[in-house]
């Protein structure tokens, strides 16, 4: 048992305690970054969801919509709406292969580049008033840590059988 003097031993990766506190920091960190999204969502005046796509599209460019769905890790159909949407709204182009008329592709317009601008610096405000009193060190080792996190979530769920 551990005294005052020393601390006590974090429980072992495989442990039900460190699979509680794991799931239980994961679900929080999904939760406030939810609640993040949706404020920026709300102050550009565009649904959460298609944020998400313009994102992608402004880190990757063009992509075809089969794999803008892997990156979201959704289903086709689930990225096909949201792509939808934005074509309506004049966010996204979507265009047919001329190799394989089969393939589509999804770019931003310029009308998407400039709302992929206003969600950065939206993004950016909200960044340093959160992590204000972090340091740079600070910010660099969360950084890594959550993709870690998520790289190690991305390998177990594709090892996963189809359901």
């Amino acid at each position: 048992m551990p005294t005052a003097a020393s601390p006590p031993h974090p429980p072992s990766t495989g442990s039900p305690e460190a699979a509680t506190d794991l799931v239980a920091a994961l679900e929080e960190l999904s939760r406030a970054q939810r609640e993040a999204a949706s404020h920026v969502a709300r102050e550009l005046g565009w649904p959460r969801a298609g944020l998400g796509v313009v994102r992608l599209l402004d880190r990757h460019g063009r992509l075809q919509l089969g794999d803008l769905a892997c990156r979201l890790r959704v289903d086709a159909s689930v990225a096909s709406r949201q792509v939808g949407a934005l074509v309506d709204a004049g966010y996204v182009r979507r265009t047919v292969g001329d190799d394989d008329r089969r393939a589509r592709t999804v770019e931003l317009t310029a009308a998407g580049s400039r709302l992929a601008e206003a969600m950065t610096e939206h993004l950016a405000h909200l960044v340093s008033t959160a992590f204000a009193d972090w340091s740079g060190a600070d910010i660099t080792e969360a950084t890594e840590q959550i993709r870690s996190v998520a790289a190690a979530l991305a390998r177990s769920n594709d090892k996963e059988p189809d359901r």
